[in-house]
């Protein structure tokens, strides 16, 4: 545990010299230790496991750019925790008090996402039994997510891109708008950039939605976290009849391979 050893005979100068060094040192050291725990527990970190330099780059942009109201572009491959990111990023806002929406472009199906979006006025189509205001309109004052949002139909693009250039929601079947004052987050596991090329994606919405990107890293870029990740998986599903177990070093290396 040594960090440095002077041969004797040595002046007292050069050892109060090198001590003045390591203590700086030491105390760097203990700076960076207390801003690690400072962010972990001041900005709920919780769900973001890592400690690696990827992953605290990101926590560090997440604390920049949480207070501001810029749309953010979130990117990544699927299962890195865009949505998490998403979560945090709202939790560092000013909006944080107020609803969360996220929505999975990808999961709803291209007949009804109009109207799952921007809400439907009674009658407006067959089953359409009374009004909805819609998940955007769900989201306002507070943050919206549209997670996958490469999936997105050119013409629910156009809508979504009139929304946000108007800040203003119409429903299906109305002519009425209504106002919304909503934190737009978009994620994609595509290359928007891409997309637009091929034209399956506008371009002016894309300019729209990043103002900000953020690269969530994958776990082979953060390796040193998976020891971590095993970890917390291990507590999380750990039960009174099934208590967490140890994984032995053998097994981490494997997991880090």
């Amino acid at each position: 545990g040594a960090a440095d050893f002077l041969e004797k005979p040595y002046a007292p100068e050069a050892l109060r010299a090198r001590m003045a060094q390591l203590h700086q040192i030491w105390n760097l050291k203990e700076e960076n230790r207390r801003l690690r725990n400072k962010v972990e527990f001041k900005f709920g970190f919780d769900q973001l496991i890592g400690n690696s330099t990827a992953m605290l780059k990101l926590k560090q942009l997440i604390v920049q750019v949480g207070p501001n109201d810029a749309p953010i572009l979130i990117q990544g491959e699927t299962g890195t925790g865009k949505e998490l990111v998403a979560r945090a990023i709202h939790q560092h806002s000013a909006r944080s008090k107020s609803n969360f929406v996220p929505v999975d472009c990808a999961a709803i199906s291209e007949t009804v996402i109009e109207s799952e979006l921007f809400g439907h006025v009674k009658g407006a189509f067959t089953g359409a039994h009374t009004s909805t205001p819609g998940l955007v309109r769900s989201a306002d004052a507070g943050t919206l997510l549209l997670d996958e949002v490469g999936e997105l139909s050119p013409a629910i693009q156009s809508k979504l891109l009139r929304t946000i250039q108007e800040s203003e929601v119409r429903p299906v079947g109305s002519n009425k708008t209504y106002p919304v004052d909503i934190r737009l987050l978009a994620a994609t596991n595509r290359n928007l950039e891409v997309e637009v090329g091929r034209n399956n994606f506008r371009e002016d919405l894309y300019y729209r939605l990043s103002v900000v990107v953020i690269e969530v890293p994958s776990l082979r870029e953060r390796k040193e976290d998976i020891p971590l990740l095993a970890k917390f998986f291990l507590k999380r599903f750990a039960t009174d009849l099934t208590p967490a177990k140890e994984i032995d070093r053998e097994t981490l290396l494997c997991l880090e391979n």
